[in-house]
């Protein structure tokens, strides 16, 4: 079942001129995922500023058209005082900018974004919750309990104009919202563009090549991947793992790099640190994993392994199980569980004729409700449902 689309309308021309302003914290972020919102922006003639943490993509966001203010944040910690801090920083800056809309990206860009919006008296409001991260992957009481105070948070900051963007209809349950709420859109994700990656032939096998594509964190389940494919290969299973990915130093569930290192000991395991052609990486292994703990929006990730048209291996948690279905796309298995993992390896290691159709699955999954141009339509009918007059 593809995700719900909003109906069509027309969009007004008096929107030419208005001014948008993206907060979110680190503008790679911005750059890997949101280009196509800022596109779509440009398509109705807004006026478009980021604000974000500049380090090395300032340039990339100006050539597609946008004003750039850096906003330093720090998004490791939710600390109020320096939460405070940024949000009187912006307030200013939205003033000064005069800006109509804010559109704040992920969850502390939301908590600081929001109160900024209301000190600088700015109503119109687009809240995206990316997924919730490591606030998400916890399930003990202090996990439901800082869930607790982000929902009561952003209550806080909703107005009457604020509406809500999701990857997965999971999350909006979080804010205490219904996904078919007249407030909540469901978005592809950043979406794909399907033109651009595309399916190639699969390598020869065996072995078979499973390759995680991902920031090297915890939440991420990586160290569940290692241990599953260790486990297959004691069975005699000719599997090998790719790490592609960086640890990343804002996030407190970063790995460390002599932990990644020590992987790359073991045989069949390979980190290769970040990559910047993806659509290589998928030429030449056969499955996707991410076998994530949970606080995911829509893996990038698993869209961008789909429409390079191959099989994805995931675990049943928000956003992971929006794009794939067990047996269809790939296989779906419980969170922290290695022992399942390294059982669908092995099984996939024996059918490649499954991965193949598998594969064929996701590619076909993608063209509908995932792709670039889906994603901008949607939000460009959001921006002229929230700045109609």
């Amino acid at each position: 079942m593809s995700l719900p689309q909003p109906p069509s309308a027309p969009l007004s021309s008096s929107l030419a001129g208005r001014k948008l302003a993206f907060i979110v914290t680190e503008d790679w972020f911005f750059v890997s995922h949101f280009l196509p919102m800022l596109r779509a922006a440009k398509e109705l003639g807004l006026d478009v500023t980021v604000v974000t943490r500049v380090r090395q993509h300032r340039e990339t966001i100006e050539t597609e058209g946008a004003r750039v203010v850096p906003l330093d944040a720090e998004r490791r910690s939710l600390n109020p005082m320096a939460a405070g801090y940024a949000a009187g920083q912006l307030a200013a800056v939205l003033k000064s900018e005069k800006i109509d809309l804010v559109h704040c990206i992920a969850l502390r860009s939301i908590l600081v974004g929001g109160t900024a919006a209301s000190m600088a008296g700015i109503g119109s409001r687009i809240y995206a919750l990316t997924g919730l991260g490591f606030l998400g992957a916890r399930t003990d009481i202090v996990g439901r309990l800082a869930q607790r105070a982000v929902r009561l948070l952003i209550r806080g900051l909703q107005t009457a104009r604020t509406r809500y963007i999701f990857e997965n209809t999971d999350d909006p349950r979080l804010l205490g919202l219904n996904p078919t709420d007249p407030r909540v859109t469901i978005v592809g994700g950043a979406g794909i563009d399907p033109d651009i990656l595309k399916p190639e032939p699969l390598p020869a096998s065996p072995p078979l090549k499973v390759a995680v594509v991902a920031r090297m964190l915890w939440s991420k389940g990586i160290d569940v991947a290692v241990e599953a494919v260790q486990r297959a290969r004691s069975r005699g299973a000719a599997i090998e793992l790719s790490l592609y990915g960086e640890p990343d130093p804002s996030n407190p569930k970063a790995i460390p790099d002599t932990t990644l290192r020590a992987w790359s000991e073991e045989s069949g395991i390979v980190w290769h640190g970040a990559t910047r052609d993806v659509a290589a990486v998928w030429r030449d292994h056969h499955v996707a994993c991410l076998p994530s703990r949970g606080g995911e929006g829509l893996p990038r990730t698993l869209l961008e392994a789909a429409a390079c048209g191959r099989a994805i291996v995931t675990t049943d948690v928000p956003g992971c199980r929006t794009l794939v279905r067990d047996g269809i796309e790939g296989r779906i298995v419980p969170p922290n569980d290695a022992e399942a993992l390294a059982e669908v390896f092995v099984a996939l290691s024996e059918r490649p004729d499954r991965i193949a159709q598998m594969g064929e699955a996701a590619r076909a999954r993608v063209l509908d409700g995932f792709t670039e141009r889906q994603v901008m339509n949607a939000v460009k009918r959001l921006y002229a449902e929230v700045l109609a007059p």
